[in-house]
């Protein structure tokens, strides 16, 4: 996915951006599919389903969070491989994921 995203970048000469902006797209974009959940479940008062809406927003998300990679030069695929290695020992330690367990 990201070196489909950075072909991407290159076709339209994208230039690069900070990652601090990059943050802030990330931090926009998690509003924005926060908005769609409160809206398919008209604030909480419905069970959720992912509308249209929402996964046009999980996809913006997706690719804001591959772009601030991009611009950090670090590989999304390696990071989340050491996350769910983290996870694994975790849940296998105290089965738990979260980290206020340890």
């Amino acid at each position: 996915m990201q070196a489909k995203l950075k072909d991407f970048h290159l076709k339209i000469s994208r230039k690069p951006l900070r990652p601090e902006i990059r943050l802030l797209d990330v931090s926009s974009e998690i509003g924005e599919l926060a908005k769609e959940i409160l809206k398919a479940t008209e604030y909480g008062s419905k069970t959720f389903f992912a509308t249209s809406e929402f996964k046009e927003e999980l996809g913006d998300l997706l690719y804001s969070v591959l772009s601030l990679c991009e611009e950090c030069d670090l590989s999304a695929e390696e990071l989340l491989q050491k996350t769910l290695a983290k996870y694994e020992s975790r849940w296998s330690k105290t089965g738990q994921l979260g980290s206020s367990v340890e």
